[in-house]
């Protein structure tokens, strides 16, 4: 159940229509759940007090309203067969005041404990929302069967700061949101014609600040310095001075991927590009990290959030701490590009943890097994 569109690729970065069809690639049957009819009635206090919060520099979050959240259970409610199924949300959200015997499981990439004090948009909070959104998240781990998360990191802040049974509590990665039918000797062959003369590293992310643009961008210069042609390609955020003023930072704005021409264009940058580089501050899980593993494509990050479960040192890139400086970034890649032994096995073991790991037949799969699990019992 969502409030999102599941047809539509890119609700929620394609996630909501990518685990839906994880699912039904497993032969289960799914009737979809709406509850936006809810979500878009606003009443006229809820949007008294919206306004009131943001005048002294505070948020209100309404889906974490008691009665919003009460409305929604009823709505659902209301759509619901009492006699089989398993209610399935990507948001602990709906569960947390659903009246009904039939067994829920939610599946998301963070618990809202855990963005608090992460995210900088979550420092804003009022105290009306944090407390709310507390009680109602826990409200939803005694009404579920089931709270899988997408990393370690989202499960551990579950059972850190929340009273439930850690049996409940399971971790399945998030696959890539791309379309794949590479073989191995695809990405062999992609690695191999990779430029031997100059170094192409990608930059993907709509929040230049928070996704760790400046370090990107610094440890370009670097390379640069030390004598290799680095290049840095940049997608997603807005064009800005930083950006504009460098020679080797090569500016591809905002690119779909609903346009076949975008499509095109993603594979080639992942396809030519050494490394995917994402010095990020806060990450909940990241999928544009297996997505560049699809490629072959090793991935730079920093070691926070939901990332360790996605990138495993010297398998399919490598993590810094966030208050590393550039030059170990540097030293490092500097180190990879002059042994091509070493760099193209990190490259096409990158795309073996895809294949294993990241994509969405293998969650599919493993999300099957655990509901399966709830059905037998």
């Amino acid at each position: 159940m969502s409030s999102h569109d599941v047809s539509n690729i890119h609700s929620w970065s394609g996630l909501i229509y990518y685990i839906a069809k994880s699912l039904k690639d497993q032969n289960i049957e799914i009737d979809f759940l709406d509850y936006s009819n809810t979500i878009k009635k606003i009443n006229t206090l809820t949007k008294i007090k919206k306004k009131a919060y943001s005048l002294i520099g505070k948020s209100f979050d309404y889906s974490r309203d008691p009665e919003m959240v009460k409305k929604i259970g009823q709505e659902i409610e209301t759509q619901l067969n009492e006699n089989s199924g398993i209610i399935f949300s990507p948001s602990s959200i709906p569960i947390a005041l659903l009246n009904t015997k039939l067994p829920k499981v939610f599946y998301c990439d963070a618990t809202f404990a855990g963005l608090i004090d992460y995210y900088e948009e979550y420092f804003t909070i009022s105290n009306e929302t944090k407390k709310n959104g507390l009680i109602l998240e826990q409200k939803a781990f005694d009404n579920c069967s089931l709270a899988i998360f997408s990393s370690d990191w989202a499960a551990q802040t579950a059972i850190n700061n929340y009273n439930v049974d850690y049996k409940k509590v399971k971790v399945i990665p998030f696959g890539a949101n791309i379309e794949c039918d590479r073989t191995e000797e695809d990405i062999k062959k992609i690695i191999l014609n990779r430029s031997k003369f100059e170094c192409n590293l990608l930059f993907i992310g709509v929040d230049w600040e928070r996704k760790g643009g400046n370090m990107a961008l610094s440890v370009t210069e670097k390379l640069r310095e030390r004598g290799i042609n680095a290049k840095l390609h940049i997608v997603g955020p807005k064009l800005n001075p930083i950006i504009e003023d460098n020679n080797y930072a090569i500016y591809h704005g905002f690119i779909s991927k609903s346009t076949e021409s975008g499509r095109e264009k993603l594979d080639k940058l992942f396809s030519e590009s050494h490394f995917f580089i994402l010095p990020t501050k806060a990450e909940a899980f990241g999928l544009v990290f297996s997505e560049a593993n699809s490629f072959g494509l090793p991935c730079i990050a920093t070691n926070t959030g939901g990332i360790p479960t996605i990138i495993k040192d010297g398998i399919n890139g490598k993590m810094f701490d966030i208050n590393d400086e550039q030059m170990k970034y540097v030293d490092y890649i500097q180190n990879l590009l002059m042994n091509s032994i070493n760099y193209e096995k990190l490259s096409y073991s990158s795309f073996i943890e895809y294949k294993n790991r990241l994509n969405w037949n293998v969650t599919g799969k493993k999300l099957y097994q655990l509901l399966k699990e709830i059905e037998i019992y």
